[in-house]
């Protein structure tokens, strides 16, 4: 990252901004990376026979947490998001000729890909509410819909959209709301797929895009079911356990630079006679930026843990992971405005990474579920947990009662 990516982040930003994406010299980088084994490292099933390095979630994660300072760099290791959570549900559910045609590009880099999950017509946060459709007729799958804040598809080496489908009611008359849904493998250049915008959001444009995608009479064959029919949310929570966790160490590496570069513009601008790092309400950022940070980073560690643990507590890992979301959205939105009020109206501009690590903060607390669809979860667990105890907790009451009946002492 030091000898090789950061010296090429102004390039990068100029040649974007030049209409230039991706830059030319992101093959020469990504080529490096692979050469020297750190490719694919995101993924802990990675088998023997596939590029890259296998490494455990919790070895991952301070890679991730590194990465994530330039936020265009894990493309460079293959270790990007979306493609992440596409390899690892090829990995986990294709089958040989799926994995032929797209898992074996997507690990050797050469394509990228994108998740179509959201809609804009429905709350997305409970997403048994996702409106497009699928339907067998004959050998093809046709599907039809519209997906929003598609991130990637605007990517020029984007070439498969992995599309989230309410299944045809002859197919699963009988199931129940979670198993309404299922996975499509749609080639992005299929008939029928309109990539009609790329939707910035808070006033920034990724180069990747988070696209508005509208399906219209969409054909393909019938082998490009994902996984079975009504598999799409068990499958999408095998998905999502990881790539939160890749964001999280994401975010606060991102977080701790921005208090890197708050720490040294407090030692060397001055305010009313004196540096900025004398008030004390300064003092009190960075030291709440501090602790925050470290104990966000201790809570996704201990996530990441319980994911590499081979049977773990299904209910417990999903609170976990649930958790983490919120902790580090919300970290990201409170670490980068301090650093950004200290920075003053530089904070503002392009010149730092402040407001797009702001913008990113603020837009995670949607993104991947609301926090307050995370915080139902971790609550429904805690509920649970005093439910199996109920009643172990009066041995601590004090009442008079008690105090009648506790022994005397002599």
């Amino acid at each position: 990252m030091d000898r090789f990516v950061l010296p090429y982040n102004a390039a990068w930003h100029h040649s974007v901004r030049s209409g230039v994406f991706p830059p030319p010299f992101m093959e020469d980088l990504k080529s490096l990376a692979r050469e020297e084994g750190l490719w694919n490292l995101f993924l802990p099933g990675l088998r023997e026979s596939e590029p890259g390095t296998r490494v455990s979630n919790l070895d991952y994660a301070p890679l991730a947490e590194t990465m994530g300072r330039i936020p265009w760099a894990a493309e460079v290791f293959n270790c990007s998001a979306p493609d992440t959570g596409n390899i690892e549900l090829l990995h986990r559910f294709a089958t040989p000729d799926q994995a032929e045609r797209w898992l074996t590009p997507l690990l050797e880099g050469r394509i990228r890909s994108a998740f179509a999950m959201s809609e804009p017509d429905v709350a997305s946060s409970d997403p048994t509410n996702l409106q497009t459709t699928v339907r067998r007729v004959d050998s093809q799958l046709v599907l039809n819909g519209r997906k929003w804040f598609i991130t990637g598809a605007a990517h020029p080496d984007c070439r498969l959209l992995v599309v989230m489908a309410r299944s045809d009611d002859d197919e699963l008359p009988d199931a129940e709301s979670h198993a309404k849904h299922s996975m499509v493998l749609v080639p992005l250049d299929t008939p029928g797929v309109q990539v009609v915008r790329n939707i910035a959001m808070l006033h920034h444009e990724s180069p990747e895009g988070h696209c508005e995608i509208v399906l219209r009479d969409v054909r393909v064959p019938a082998g490009n079911l994902l996984g079975a029919w009504g598999e799409g949310f068990r499958m999408a929570q095998a998905r999502l356990g990881p790539g939160r966790m890749h964001h999280c160490m994401r975010t606060i590496g991102q977080c701790e630079l921005a208090l890197e570069l708050a720490g040294e513009r407090v030692l060397e601008r001055k305010a009313f006679g004196k540096y900025l790092s004398d008030f004390s309400n300064i003092q009190e950022w960075i030291a709440l930026s501090r602790i925050e940070i470290d104990q966000a980073r201790l809570l996704v560690l201990h996530a990441a843990w319980m994911l590499d643990q081979p049977n773990p507590d299904t209910s417990r890992l999903r609170s976990e992971v649930a958790a983490i979301k919120v902790v580090a959205a919300r970290l990201q939105t409170r670490v980068v405005d301090r650093a950004m009020q200290i920075f003053g109206a530089m904070g503002l501009s392009p010149d730092t990474p402040l407001a797009w690590f702001w913008s990113w903060g603020r837009a995670l607390q949607l993104m991947d579920g609301p926090d307050e669809v995370h915080l139902r979860t971790v609550a429904r667990h805690e509920l649970a947990r005093a439910r199996e105890r109920m009643g172990t907790g009066s041995a601590y009451f004090t009442t008079p009662e008690q105090l009648e009946a506790a022994p005397r002492l002599r």
